[in-house]
């Protein structure tokens, strides 16, 4: 996949879900947004 930034963005929809988990904390820690940013719910610990 060879995509320039700006046909990434695009890609993003008003059905996008972005998922993101950090494995390098004590404790692993995961959260949910949507393609604007808005946080659902709390990080997951």
């Amino acid at each position: 996949m060879n995509y320039k930034q700006n046909e990434k963005i695009l890609q993003l929809t008003d059905k996008t879900l972005i998922i993101g988990v950090d494995i390098a904390k004590n404790k692993p820690v995961a959260r949910a947004q949507d393609f604007r940013g808005v946080q659902f719910g709390k990080p997951l610990l």
